[in-house]
C-alpha cells in the first residue's frame, strides 16, 4: 500500500491535469500485455500493424514483469494541459542519476532488460544516449500510436474531471476519493492507495495533490519512487465507448431537425447563390425561400454577402459540418 498525507493545504490545492505524454507512456502496458484491458484491443489491433521499423523491443523493455514504467518519463504536468513537446522536453533534460535510479526501481529486484543495460554504464555518456533514443522513440510512437486519436481521448478525459470537480463539490474530498476507484480509501487525513507492490508513505508537505484521469491506466497508479511528488493516476469513466465506431448518418436526421425545406436548402448551398436563383431552383417564390434564408442565417447555418444589388448565401463552417451531401436529396420545396 502507497499512502499520501495530505494537510488543508495539500487539499486546498488538489488539482487535475491531462497529459499525452502520460497516455503515450502508459499505452506500452497494453501493447505488452493484450490481456489486461479487453476494451482496448480494437486500438492495440490497429496500432501494432502501423509500428512498422519502430524500435519495439527497447518500447517494451520500458514495462517491468509487475507493470510499472519509469517515472521519468511521465514528469509532473506543471499546467492543466501541457502540449507534448512540453512534456518529451522535460524528459530530455532529466539527469542520469534519475535516469539510473527510476530504470532500476522499475525492474527491480530483476535485472535490467538487455535494451536498458546502458542505464547501469559507470559513465554518464551512455545514459544520456540512452534518454535521448528512448525520448525519440516515444515521440515517434505518440505519432502513430496516441496523436491521431488524441483530441477524442482529450474530450473523454476532460469530461471526466468535470464530473470530478462536481464529486469534489458536492462532498468534499471523501466523496472524490471513494467514487474513483475501490483501490482508494480516505481516512484521517491520508489516502491509501490498497493492491500496490510498493509500500511507503509520502507526506505532501504543501506540493498539493494532482490527479491525471487516463484512458489506458487500469487502477490508480502513484509514482514508483517516494522521491516524488503527490500525483495519482487513475482510470478515467467512458473509455468503453473511445473506441466504439461513430454510428452511420441517418438521412432522415438532419430532416427531422431542421425541416425539409430548411434541410433542402442547407445542402444546396455549398456555393454562393441568390435568393431568386435558388427560388428558380426550387421552382417556389422569392418570398418563399427568403424566410427560410433568414433562420438559417441567423442560427449560423449560412454566411451571406451582398454582390451589387444581389446578396448571395452560402453555407457556413457549422452548415458544413451539419450537411451531409451524401445522404441528402435535394428535391423540389413544397
Amino acid at each position: 500500500m502507497i499512502s499520501f498525507v495530505l494537510g488543508v493545504e495539500d487539499l486546498a490545492d488538489t488539482r487535475f491535469a491531462v497529459s499525452p505524454l502520460h497516455e503515450t507512456v502508459v499505452s506500452l502496458r497494453v501493447l505488452h500485455d493484450p490481456g489486461l484491458s479487453a476494451l482496448h484491443l480494437p486500438w492495440r489491433r490497429s496500432v501494432l500493424g502501423r509500428l512498422g521499423a519502430l524500435d519495439t523491443g527497447l518500447l517494451m523493455s520500458l514495462v517491468s514483469a509487475r507493470r510499472t514504467l519509469p517515472d521519468f518519463l511521465t514528469p509532473r504536468p506543471t499546467s492543466f494541459a501541457p502540449a507534448f513537446e512540453e512534456e518529451l522536453a522535460v524528459v530530455s533534460r532529466t539527469s542520469p542519476r534519475t535516469v539510473r535510479r527510476d530504470l532500476l526501481a522499475t525492474h527491480a529486484p530483476d535485472p535490467l532488460p538487455e535494451a536498458l543495460r546502458d542505464a547501469t554504464a559507470a559513465d554518464d555518456a551512455p545514459v544520456i544516449a540512452l534518454r535521448n533514443a528512448l525520448c525519440e522513440l516515444l515521440r515517434q510512437y505518440w505519432e502513430i500510436a496516441i496523436k491521431p486519436m488524441w483530441p477524442q481521448m482529450r474530450l473523454l478525459l476532460e469530461t471526466d474531471m468535470t464530473y470530478r470537480a462536481r464529486q469534489l463539490a458536492v462532498g468534499g474530498a471523501r466523496l472524490l476519493f471513494a467514487d474513483m476507484h475501490p483501490n482508494l480509501r480516505w481516512h484521517d487525513g491520508v489516502l491509501h492507495i490498497d493492491k500496490m507492490i510498493s509500500r511507503h508513505r509520502v507526506a505532501a508537505s504543501g506540493r498539493g495533490l494532482l490527479f491525471v484521469p487516463s484512458v489506458f491506466a487500469h487502477k490508480p497508479a502513484p509514482p514508483v519512487s517516494p522521491e516524488e511528488p503527490p500525483v495519482l493516476s487513475y482510470p478515467s469513466r467512458g473509455v468503453a465507448t473511445l473506441w466504439t465506431p461513430a454510428p452511420t448518418p441517418d438521412a432522415t436526421a438532419l430532416v427531422a431537425l431542421l425541416g425539409a425545406p430548411k434541410a433542402r436548402l442547407l445542402a444546396l448551398l455549398d456555393e454562393p447563390l441568390p435568393t431568386v436563383e435558388i427560388a428558380r431552383r426550387f421552382r417556389v417564390t422569392p418570398s418563399a425561400v427568403s424566410q427560410h434564408l433568414r433562420v438559417l442565417h441567423a442560427t449560423g447555418l449560412l454566411t451571406r454577402a451582398r454582390d451589387g444589388r444581389q446578396v448571395l448565401y452560402r453555407r457556413s463552417h457549422l452548415g458544413d459540418q451539419l450537411a451531409d451531401l451524401n445522404q441528402l436529396h435535394i428535391v423540389a420545396m413544397p
